[in-house]
């Protein structure tokens, strides 16, 4: 289990990871669908994640969703260390009624974001939309992670967010799989990540 701390003049988080959990989560954000998306990420990604954030959401939600993905984003790239023995590259496609995405990822070492959602509607109840984009990059940076992440269709905004968060899960789920061909090996050529 990694545990991450973060303390800003906007956020005080705290988060706790375990890369090969069961899908437990605790989560805490002060945003309510954030929390309904984290929980989509660790059930799907087969982690356990604990998540407790106190951000100045009077203000508005953007400091603690970004917050909160540059702390994930530093607790999984300690908890994957060197990389020795992961698959490494990570993909799925995950439908919800009408609204399908496909998330890949390369823990790469190259932090990088490719997003490429067309929103159907601004909010999602309270929530603004932009701040996904805010999310996963803070993530990517932290990570050190390539990730692409494409919704191919949707109507309801909920459902293309959803498939967004599902997807993401699944595919770190798939990136930090040990391959059983090369369980004493950095998967690069170059030899490191």
């Amino acid at each position: 289990m990694i545990t991450k701390e973060r303390k800003t003049n906007e956020t005080d988080i705290k988060v706790s990871l375990e890369l090969y959990g069961t899908g437990k989560a605790d989560i805490e954000t002060g945003v309510p669908f954030l929390n309904h998306m984290l929980d989509q990420i660790a059930r799907h990604g087969l982690m356990d994640l604990s998540i407790k954030c106190d951000g100045d959401t009077e203000i508005d939600d953007h400091h603690t969703v970004e917050d909160i993905g540059i702390t994930i984003g530093q607790a999984f790239f300690e908890a994957v260390g060197d990389k020795k023995g992961l698959t490494r590259y990570g993909h799925a496609y995950v439908p919800l009624d009408e609204a399908l995405s496909r998330v890949v990822i390369d823990l790469s070492g190259r932090p990088g974001l490719d997003l490429g959602v067309k929103f159907t509607r601004d909010r999602v109840g309270t929530f603004d939309v932009d701040l996904i984009r805010e999310f996963f990059q803070g993530f990517a940076n932290h990570a050190l992670v390539t990730l692409h992440i494409d919704n191919l269709k949707g109507v309801n905004s909920h459902h293309q967010a959803e498939t967004i968060f599902k997807a993401f899960g699944r595919a770190l789920r798939m990136a930090v799989t040990p391959d059983q061909r090369q369980l004493n090996v950095i998967p690069s050529t170059k030899g490191s990540l």
